[in-house]
């Protein structure tokens, strides 16, 4: 498989996609959400899965985004994440309540191809209030009362991650990342931004075939080096706490993050710099 160009990949995701980000402490595309920034997208509606966090609030501040299911939003250590809880007292998205266990049994619902998976621990909870989609029924294999929620698997249109690494044939190294695998085959498509792409094939090596998403599942990848930053990759380096620190105080107001768009995802304020 021959890898796109970064703006390919954010050029075939379309309007109003339902496009799955995976959380900050597993393999989220930032490469990705910035390219989807610099073009301008529309009408996205976000899956964390099953939290969200950095591409999510860049995402949302760039006006990208109409809808967010999540558990949560969050900068981590950072704080709230600034651009969604502007959006949300705005009133210019909607935020569908989701458990990390119910995004989680949703994906694997449509990973084994089954309209529904039962799940505990959510019923007496006031998001049963807001979910419509998620029915308590009777435990058709109980003699007894036994109440049981049940939810719908759930399909994302496009899935993005960032892998360590892709080989020649596609297919991606994720680690222990096993979950991006539920995701990839949950997805209806699987878009990935690699460090770097390396011979032969990782199925065949036996260190990194578990570790691995095989490409009949990814559709397209391309190389961006750090494409995970200011978030960690695996053994690859660490998160960047300064970066996100900067980027939560620049984000309070809709003034300092376009000035951060600018240099950080536009490049003007490095074109200003190299032109003096």
């Amino acid at each position: 498989m021959t890898p796109s160009s970064l703006e390919a990949l954010a050029a075939s995701v379309p309007d109003g996609a339902l496009l799955a980000l995976p959380p900050d402490n597993s393999l989220p595309s930032v490469a990705l959400a910035k390219a989807l920034m610099r073009r301008g997208a529309r009408g996205l509606r976000l899956l964390g899965v099953p939290v969200s966090g950095f591409a999510t609030d860049l995402l949302i501040g760039a006006g990208c985004v109409v809808e967010v299911e999540t558990s949560a939003v969050s900068l981590g250590e950072a704080g709230f994440a600034p651009r969604f809880s502007a959006a949300v007292r705005a009133g210019t998205i909607t935020v569908r309540d989701a458990t990390c266990p119910a995004i989680h049994t949703m994906l694997q619902a449509a990973e084994k191809g089954v309209p529904f998976m039962p799940l505990r621990g959510v019923i007496g909870s006031d998001i049963l209030a807001h979910r419509p989609d998620w029915r308590v029924v009777q435990n058709p294999v109980s003699d007894t009362p036994d109440p049981i929620l049940v939810v719908p698997a759930l399909h994302p249109d496009v899935a993005a991650i960032h892998a360590v690494m892709a080989d020649e044939e596609g297919n991606l190294w994720v680690g222990r990342r096993r979950e991006c695998a539920t995701l990839a085959h949950a997805s209806r498509r699987l878009l990935a931004t690699v460090e770097r792409v390396v011979p032969g094939n990782l199925l065949e090596d036996e260190r990194l075939a578990a570790g691995t998403i095989a490409a009949t599942y990814v559709e397209d990848f391309a190389v961006a080096e750090r494409g995970a930053h200011p978030v960690a990759l695996l053994d690859e380096y660490g998160f960047d706490a300064a970066y996100v620190a900067d980027y939560a105080r620049a984000a309070r107001t809709e003034e300092g993050f376009r000035a951060w768009v600018d240099e950080h995802v536009l490049g003007r304020a490095a074109t200003r710099v190299a032109a003096e």
